[in-house]
């Protein structure tokens, strides 16, 4: 399991495991999984998409702008601008 937190300016929109997320890179989009190697990324304009929420289905976050980091299966997302896309 990944612990990820999904943070913009005004709150921290999300804390909690999942099993995977999709998110959108400055570049394309990318996948992490857990084990993934360390990495950090500028995030792009489109869907943050997490899979496996606390156990449950998915949960989905409008992203435009920011950064993604990965480390020892923890993945904090900061975004410039975000909307719960549910």
């Amino acid at each position: 399991m990944l612990t990820i937190q999904v943070i913009s300016p005004e709150r921290t929109l999300f804390e909690g495991t999942v099993e995977s997320l999709v998110a959108p890179a400055f570049d394309g989009e990318v996948g992490i999984l857990t084990g993934h190697a360390p990495m950090m990324t500028l995030l792009g304009r489109g869907m943050l998409r997490l899979r496996g929420v606390d156990g449950g289905a998915g949960r989905e976050f409008a992203v435009d702008g920011g950064f993604l980091q990965v480390a020892d299966d923890r993945v904090r997302v900061v975004t410039e601008r975000s909307g719960d896309a549910e």
